[in-house]
């Protein structure tokens, strides 16, 4: 163990991991590459790691409510920073008589114009989300045979040609699925919990709470990996946030949570889905963590053995 990367108390003041390489988890402060042999880190950096660094560098007044509200649910999507620009330089290339420009001007200039933040209310988040695996899918064999990932591969050798003509695809499954492109993220991206089996019959048709934050994929720190199931437009997540926690260390420990759902496997339960909203918004619940807490939002209490 002391011979692999680790980090205790770097005098930045933070760390983080988001299932990346360790070469950026403090900072400056983080362990140095060459100091390891090349078999101790093979994944490399993530959109979410380049996404921790941009919200923990450079502060130092981090309250547990701050902490969770614009680090832990910072909603800007920072891979949609490398894959945009090489689309948007290859339409403006095209020649303007060439039909596909047309048809995706308007999902262009919007793009162009988008902050690159998530929200259940954000057009863009749903055009890009639907561009980029669309541009992922044509270019997964050729990104695997390059060792890279297909977002990689995308914006560093996509035919410029190719890049449109997913962003026109991406279009017309927009309008097919839902009757409009326009389609704000929140009524595609969606948090579903019909019974309490492991694995959900996702149903268009039953009731669905929208999800802002998106797939890690695109360097959102909340994450909700969600996709479509047989039968469904919407797509629903299944992978990502789970259990939620911020700490704060102090006379008094102090912290907040959230768990996805509710506590209880059971759909007759109040604590079935009780969490759902507080999930899908970020809103934390408080975590009662001392004697007198606990017993003072207790339902009920029993003793074991009598």
């Amino acid at each position: 163990i002391d011979e692999t990367p680790g980090l205790r108390n770097p005098p930045n003041g933070w760390l983080y991991n988001t299932n990346n390489w360790p070469w950026t988890a403090a900072g400056p402060n983080s362990p140095k590459k060459a100091d390891f042999p090349v078999y101790v880190e093979r994944n490399g950096e993530n959109p979410r790691g380049v996404h921790a660094v941009k919200v923990l560098e450079n502060r130092n007044d981090f309250t547990l409510e701050s902490l969770i509200s614009t680090a832990a649910f910072d909603s800007y999507l920072t891979e949609f920073d490398v894959m945009l620009p090489p689309l948007f330089k290859a339409y403006d290339a095209l020649p303007a008589a060439n039909p596909l420009k047309r048809k995706v001007a308007e999902p262009i200039a919007m793009l162009k114009s988008w902050d690159r933040r998530w929200s259940v209310s954000s057009v863009p988040t749903s055009v890009a989300v639907y561009w980029g695996e669309d541009i992922g899918r044509r270019v997964a064999d050729d990104a695997r045979k390059a060792g890279m990932s297909a977002d990689d591969y995308a914006a560093a050798k996509g035919a410029p040609e190719q890049l449109v003509q997913a962003l026109a695809a991406a279009v017309d499954r927009l309008e097919s699925d839902f009757g409009s492109w326009k389609t704000p993220w929140g009524e595609i991206n969606r948090y579903q919990r019909i019974n309490g089996a492991l694995v959900q019959p996702f149903d268009d048709g039953k009731p669905s709470i929208p999800v802002g934050f998106t797939s890690a994929r695109w360097g959102s720190l909340a994450s909700f990996g969600a996709r479509t199931y047989n039968g469904t437009k919407k797509m629903y997540g299944t992978t990502g946030n789970s259990f939620v926690a911020a700490v704060e260390f102090g006379d008094r420990v102090r912290a907040k949570a959230v768990t996805a759902g509710g506590e209880s496997g059971d759909p007759a339960s109040p604590h079935f889905g009780d969490q759902a909203q507080r999930y899908s918004t970020g809103d934390l619940r408080d975590v009662y963590f001392y004697r007198q807490d606990v017993e003072k939002h207790a339902e009920r209490q029993y003793h074991p053995g009598r």
